[in-house]
């Protein structure tokens, strides 16, 4: 990853000034805070609840059959995304609550599916959030050699095949937290000083990563093994399905945002500065799907509204359905594009069409960059 500052514009200020005017507005004219309401306390409940539950479940004995304790896994792998898209996400953007200690709690329920929150805020918050799609500085689309997420990576002729095999790589994306790619992310972050001044930060980091680790590793996998009332494969098959469903599901709904045909990815000039304002990249960079369907967007965290989310992630995701219609009027007056896909499936569509491309051509002149 690049460490040379990037420079957004300071121009088309007129947009960013009335959209945070306008969303302001209505939070103030309806009377609602910014942050969760009971809604998210009754979806944390609920998240967190299909994640242990099946846990509880196996370890009472209650299933034994091979067919049902891969259920349960599959449930706690739809539990752990669950808990990803709608819980932590939201805790750590510190849009959960308006007490900074309960997003700190909150959030570190990413710990307890295998991530580690440490390194998490600096990959999403800091570098996905403020960079989207801006190549060397989103690690969102720095997927080395086996996918190519963006036009500006080397293309390998494997890569024409990425439209059909990405999506079994996508279901490996949580087993590469809970092994090697914190770590890597550690030590890169380090050598970038993105971990901060503080003397023995790095050691400080490396150990509540690794305590975390062993912690979770000795709880969903090593305890299962020994007390579980089934065979140790069972386990074990149980295990990586659970990480399989989670990667798979997670890692998806984050790609139908970014790796689409409508979004550009832009580079800076030599000097390192953008061509348009933050505000008006995000709305270059992201696409919202399914934006009618409300069951998919209580399940998904809100995840379908990633212009929004991208504009205020300090507000809580149950707002989103709501301020983004004052973002696409916004958009629209400021003769500003506000990309969206009509259903999910129109959009898992566009993010396979969207693959071939990469995979199939050197360079994107349509896109303009």
């Amino acid at each position: 990853m690049s460490t040379k500052a990037v420079k957004f514009s300071k121009e088309n200020t007129e947009f960013v000034y009335a959209i945070r005017e306008r969303v302001k507005e209505y939070f103030a004219e309806h009377n609602i805070s910014s942050y969760g309401n009971a809604e998210m306390v009754i979806k944390t409940i609920f998240m967190i609840s299909l994640y242990l539950a099946p846990y509880v479940l196996l370890a009472t004995g209650v299933f034994t059959s091979p067919l049902m304790v891969i259920i349960m896994w599959v449930l706690m792998g739809l539990g752990a995304s669950g808990i990803g898209m709608c819980v932590m996400h939201d805790a750590n953007h510190g849009a959960y609550s308006q007490n900074p200690t309960v997003n700190k709690y909150i959030g570190k329920w990413l710990n307890l599916l295998g991530g580690y929150v440490g390194i998490w805020k600096i990959q999403h918050n800091r570098l996905h959030h403020s960079y989207t799609n801006i190549e060397e500085h989103d690690e969102d689309i720095a997927v080395e050699l086996v996918l190519r997420l963006s036009p500006h990576k080397k293309r390998h002729g494997f890569h024409r095949l990425q439209h059909i095999y990405g999506w079994f790589l996508y279901g490996f994306m949580t087993l590469s937290w809970i092994t090697v790619n914190d770590y890597t992310k550690l030590v890169r972050y380090h050598q970038n000083g993105f971990l901060g001044t503080k003397k023995n930060i790095f050691l400080e980091k490396l150990l509540k990563l690794s305590a975390y680790k062993a912690f979770y590793y000795s709880v969903f996998l090593v305890i299962p093994i020994i007390f579980f009332p089934m065979a140790w494969w069972m386990v074990l098959v149980g295990f990586l399905s659970m990480h399989f469903v989670a990667g798979f599901i997670l890692t998806s709904i984050f790609q139908l945002a970014h790796v689409m045909p409508d979004c550009e990815y832009p580079l800076p000039d030599n000097e390192g500065n953008m061509e348009n304002n933050w505000a008006v990249h995000q709305l270059l960079t992201t696409t919202n799907f399914s934006p009618t369907s409300r069951i998919f967007s209580w399940c998904l965290g809100g995840l379908n509204y990633q212009i929004e989310h991208h504009l205020f992630p300090k507000i809580c995701h149950v707002h989103y359905r709501k301020i983004s219609k004052i973002v696409q009027q916004t958009a629209k007056e400021f003769d500003l594009p506000y990309y969206v896909q009509p259903t999910f499936f129109h959009a898992l569509y566009e993010h396979m069409k969207m693959l071939r491309i990469l995979g199939k051509y050197d360079s994107l002149p349509a896109m303009g960059n």
